[in-house]
């Protein structure tokens, strides 16, 4: 047992706007803390840095809170395409699938094709896929999502985007979702799952099937969340991990990527840990929906000050 290293584990629900109402609030609270949980056992137990990021991301995707598997948003045409990608730290191997419907957990496709010669497939690609594995057939769609798409149509969808993140207890279901895992062995995963941004053009591809949004190597592992094209455009996930593998520590790669996304006036969070057990979290958004374990006890950022670009748990 000395050899082996304290698991560290972090988990996101999203980024946004402000999270107003207590009730949101303590509802998000308790979620996010549920799952941390559960799949930090997981990790004590001595599963694999991607078993627990594969379980985290399922478990996110199940919970209709936020918005990826079981209440994704709809797009512009009323239909659902979800977006998923896992990058395994330890061979540097990154799968993932875009704009899937008709699946329950995404994230599972990202996993299959781990071992799969071609690694990221698009909308028809992800399909027959899903034929091959016999998935069962799984409509995501919640009430909720359905009468927000309704509203939206009659307004001509005027509103830019179907929120990242919940604003009151009645409406706290919004949020891509992401998990990054440091296991005993020292290994690190990263998992990050979406159902988009809501209301947009047919087509269009997140950032959570990229390096861009979900990135890890034996150093680090980063998963982002907000404005899709805002992480894209930074790169963010791959930046952090790079600059924390070319030198500096955790902490110092993600505020200088941090502050350059802020410069850029970019609406984005990113969750990250390293080898060293270090976890790190950013934002220039005003809320960042994160949980994690550091070894001793569990903590989130949801009341997190505003002035402040990153944090650290020690």
């Amino acid at each position: 047992m000395s050899n082996q290293i304290q698991p560290k584990l972090i988990i996101h629900g999203g980024a946004g706007s402000s999270l107003k109402g207590k009730g949101g609030l303590d509802a998000v609270r308790q979620a996010l803390h549920e799952i941390v949980a559960e799949v930090y056992q997981l990790l004590l137990e001595g599963k694999s840095a991607t078993e627990a990021v594969i379980k985290g991301c399922q478990l996110l995707e199940d919970n209709p809170r936020f918005n990826a598997g079981t209440g994704s948003v709809l797009q512009s045409d009323g239909q659902i395409r979800m977006s998923a990608s896992l990058m395994d730290g330890e061979k540097q191997r990154f799968s993932g699938v875009i704009n899937v419907s008709r699946v329950k957990n995404p994230i599972n496709l990202a996993q299959t094709l781990q071992n799969q010669e071609d690694r990221v497939l698009s909308d028809y690609g992800s399909l027959e896929l899903l034929r091959e594995l016999k998935y069962s057939i799984y409509d995501p769609l919640t009430d909720l999502r359905l009468h927000e798409w309704i509203e939206e149509r009659k307004e001509n969808f005027t509103r830019k985007m179907a929120g990242v993140v919940a604003e009151s207890s009645e409406n706290a279901r919004r949020g891509t979702i992401g998990v990054v895992a440091l296991d005993t062995q020292g290994r690190i995963s990263a998992g990050t799952s979406t159902g988009g941004k809501g209301l947009e053009r047919i087509g269009r591809v997140s950032d959570s099937a990229m390096p861009a949004g979900n990135y890890a190597n034996f150093q680090a592992g980063v998963s982002c969340t907000g404005i899709g094209e805002d992480i894209i455009d930074e790169c963010l996930a791959a930046k952090v991990v790079i600059r924390a593998t070319d030198g500096l520590s955790l902490a110092e790669a993600m505020e200088k990527s941090i502050k350059e996304a802020s410069v850029n006036k970019r609406d984005l969070g990113a969750i990250a840990l390293d080898c060293h057990g270090k976890i790190v979290w950013g934002k220039t958004s005003e809320v960042l929906l994160a949980a994690y374990h550091n070894g001793k006890n569990i903590g989130d950022c949801l009341e997190w000050d505003d002035d402040k670009l990153i944090n650290i748990s020690e």
